[in-house]
């Protein structure tokens, strides 16, 4: 199977109408988008490589899910409506039993939030996926990391570390009975892009960020954009209750410093707390209230006693990582 017949076959779709920003898709040499009077454009650009961003393991399925939500992810900090996105495809042969159920896992997310593949390319080479996407917000009405304020609130949605706590498991630094391991297993592989909780943001929250690379390192962003600092409370983060089984320092370790999660944190002011709970349940999402910004620069993590606490957690980072 060629390069042509495999974008035919597997990447190739009729045009919906349900996808008005796309005025033309895959087969030319450019995507042609339409966004909508008075928006912006918002695009993130997100590489997934086979043995750094995911294991040999995962089923072909899910890794087409997760290649699309990380992206997705980053339209949801923003508070952006998706368009489209595009996907750029090496591996190290025209594989079909990889590629049936792996379009099949990309396009069924890509349905569900309405939006099209709208070109891309694919070679020969080791396993990696680069997926652009593309969606707009109204101007002005973007969430961004340096929009935090002094005193407003810190809050996270969904729960935290559970996608850390599978890798241990993986890694055999952790046991976990047959249920629990596929649970977290599932929250590994199959993060769930929180689009509309970023919408129902705007106008609520201050800043936000999508949590790919650890709690601690991703609000290192915020608080580094809007020039601020920052206390949290470390117990106060929320966790399943696979996480709540573990020990305080497996807990504390996946929560704060896991990554892979694909939750949104997000500041706002205390007057709007009641205002952040409502747009999170008309999401069908539960949100946590879990620390505050301050005048002082630097990032500090107390216990529920207020305690300092003194571990050098750190965020993922792919360079210092290696």
């Amino acid at each position: 199977m060629g390069e042509f017949e495999l974008i035919e076959r597997y990447f190739r779709r009729p045009r919906r109408a349900a996808a008005p920003g796309v005025a033309l898709g895959v087969g030319d040499d450019c995507a042609l988008l339409a966004p909508s009077p008075g928006m912006q454009l918002a695009v993130s650009t997100d590489m997934l490589v086979e043995g750094r961003h995911f294991l040999p393991t995962v089923a072909p399925e899910r890794l087409g899910h997760k290649a699309l939500a990380v992206n997705l992810s980053d339209l949801a900090a923003c508070g952006a409506e998706p368009l489209a996105f595009t996907l750029a495809l090496a591996m190290p042969r025209a594989d079909e039993a990889f590629l049936a159920p792996f379009a099949a896992g990309l396009f069924a997310l890509a349905d569900a939030h309405g939006i099209e593949l709208a070109g891309g390319d694919t070679t020969a080479g080791p396993l990696a996926i680069c997926i652009t996407v593309l969606g707009q917000v109204p101007a002005g009405q973007a969430l961004l990391r340096s929009g935090a304020h002094v005193g407003d609130d810190l809050w996270v949605s969904g729960t935290l570390g559970d996608a850390r706590l599978a890798l241990e498991a993986f890694r055999g630094r952790v046991k976990l009975a047959g249920g629990d391991f596929e649970a977290v297993r599932t929250a590994m592989e199959l993060p769930q892009p929180r689009v509309a909780l970023g919408r129902a943001l705007r106008g609520v929250a201050t800043s936000a960020i999508d949590l790919s690379d650890g709690f601690v390192g991703d609000l290192g962003h915020v608080l580094a954009a809007s020039a601020v600092g920052a206390v949290v409370e470390a117990d106060a983060l929320p966790r399943s209750e696979v996480m709540s089984g573990q020990p305080a320092a497996m807990q504390r370790q996946c929560t704060l410093a896991g990554g892979d999660d694909y939750e949104l944190l997000f500041t706002a002011p205390p007057m709007a707390r009641d205002a952040v709970v409502a747009a999170a349940a008309r999401c069908g999402l539960a949100v946590s209230r879990c620390g505050r910004i301050e005048a002082e620069r630097g990032l500090r993590v107390v216990d529920a006693g207020g305690r300092p606490l003194q571990p050098a957690w750190r965020g993922f980072d792919h360079f210092a990582n290696a």
